[in-house]
């Protein structure tokens, strides 16, 4: 202990004792006593450090109230990460029966050096789906069987580097090489997928033959997004590169500010008209010209906690959506902001922190925390109707011999989607749960057999799966 801290110590226990009415009066000579009336303290309320954290809270004048949502549409289509170009739908068909149609192995989990990341799509009757060794996998929607396969790794690797720039990772049986981030997207009859493996390729959707390959600089860390002629995707240097569809060519590129640390998501653009929005691990939303790369407007959504060194992680993580000429986002950071797409301004901001897409649906916006708290907000005000925790009863020790040294571990969330008129969700302790949408309450619950990070995708009726073993489940 410092002296500087033994001296704060001593003067505060001298301090303690004084103030104390029992001790003073036992104390000889009267030290301590004072003449006059004494200040007595009322009984009053003890108030935390962590009250001056900003804290979330349900509004009181939105209680018991009931909110619209609008009725469930069919997905015929499910070609962008997101779902669409404005990563926005808002209530599907899907899985009414709620009950596992089939299962295929569809490639490589996630490893030491290998990660399940991107999303699924779906078109012309194929799910398509990117493994942990950066394998596409093209299957039949409505029963699994494999119609092709393209592997993306590049058949020349870096000698002496690996993913990121890093020394390639040794396993005892010579140095491998992980294939992080990237995703797949669907435009017209091409299938486009961005690698880790520094590669952005355009595939034909019906024979995975390869129609162009195009080498970056650096691996690519989101899934891509096809608008308009071009592929959007983003590096790890957190530069977006536009792509020309046709050709492979780069039309513009725009760099936002260097942020190395991030969250093993695989996030994507968000397109509307000539306006993409592009989310940057810095925690910077930026609004660009989709036809040039100019820049329209930037936000930054950062909000730095005095109780959590994570919140140093700015990065944006969860998909930003378009919807109603708004664009909803949130940051690891713990900020969840309603902006609008023309200027940029805030509608409002929300204390939350968070890896996925908010869910803009009818009055309201769906929002799952990276605690695991389902918060379900007014779309105009901002208020907050309710909040569900949803790893109530599921927070275990772990790790630990003899009950020392545990861990806590609280299951990961990703979602939410609404289908059928339930909230669907997937969790790290490998269960599809569906969740009632007024009230949050569990209603029904699907074991997959391993964890799932990727939020499901609708098509033709069915949702689909992707577990982290590789494995896509059809739930009919």
């Amino acid at each position: 202990m410092s002296r500087v801290l033994k001296v704060a110590v001593i003067c505060g226990l001298a301090a303690s004792v004084t103030a104390c009415g029992t001790v003073r009066k036992a104390l000889p000579f009267n030290l301590g006593q004072t003449d006059g009336p004494q200040a007595v303290a009322s009984q009053g309320e003890r108030i935390s450090v962590l009250d001056f954290e900003q804290r979330l809270a349900p509004s009181a004048a939105l209680s018991g109230r009931d909110f619209f949502l609008p009725g469930p549409q069919a997905a015929t289509a499910w070609t962008q990460p997101g779902g669409n170009t404005e990563n926005a739908v808002e209530h599907v068909i899907a899985a009414p029966e709620f009950a596992v149609a089939w299962r295929r192995d569809v490639g490589s989990g996630s490893g030491k050096t290998t990660q399940i990341m991107a999303p699924i799509v779906a078109a012309n009757g194929r799910i398509f789906v990117l493994d942990g060794e950066s394998t596409v996998t093209a299957v039949d929607s409505s029963t699994g069987a494999v119609a092709w396969r393209a592997d993306m790794k590049p058949d020349e690797r870096e000698p002496g580097s690996g993913l990121l720039g890093l020394p390639l990772i040794s396993t005892g049986g010579g140095a491998v090489m992980g294939g992080f981030g990237g995703g797949v997207a669907v435009g017209g009859d091409k299938v486009f997928v961005a690698s880790g493996y520094r590669t952005v390729a355009a595939l034909n959707a019906a024979t995975g033959a390869v129609i162009w390959t195009k080498r970056v600089d650096v691996p690519i860390h989101s899934a891509p997004t096809v608008a308009g002629g071009r592929v959007f995707v983003i590096d790890v240097d957190n530069q977006m590169i536009a792509f020309n569809t046709e050709t492979g060519d780069q039309d513009w590129t725009y760099r936002g500010i260097a942020e190395p640390a991030r969250v093993m998501r695989a996030p994507s653009a968000a397109v509307t008209g000539d306006t993409v929005i592009a989310p940057f691990s810095s925690g910077e939303v930026v609004a660009l010209r989709a036809s040039n790369g100019q820049q329209l407007w930037q936000q930054v959504l950062s909000r730095t906690s005095r109780t959590s060194a994570l919140s140093e992680i700015r990065d944006i993580a969860g998909r930003p959506v378009i919807s109603r000429g708004y664009v909803y986002a949130i940051s690891h950071s713990g900020v969840l902001a309603s902006m609008d797409i023309r200027s940029g301004q805030p509608r409002w901001q929300l204390p939350i922190a968070g890896v996925n897409a908010p869910l803009p649906a009818g009055d309201v916006v769906y929002v799952v925390s990276k605690s695991g708290e389902l918060t379900v907000v007014n779309r105009d005000s901002g208020q907050v109707y309710w909040t569900r925790d949803l790893n109530e009863g599921r927070v275990r020790q772990e790790g630990g011999m003899f009950g020392l040294f545990d861990r806590t571990v609280r299951p990961e969330w990703s979602g939410p989607m609404l289908a059928s008129n339930r909230l669907v969700l997937v969790n790290s302790d490998g269960e599809v749960v569906g969740l009632n949408p007024k009230t949050g309450a569990v209603e029904s619950t699907i074991r997959l057999g391993a964890a799932s990070y990727v939020a499901p995708a609708a098509y033709n009726g069915a949702l689909y799966v992707l577990t982290d073993k590789g494995q896509l489940v059809s739930i009919r």
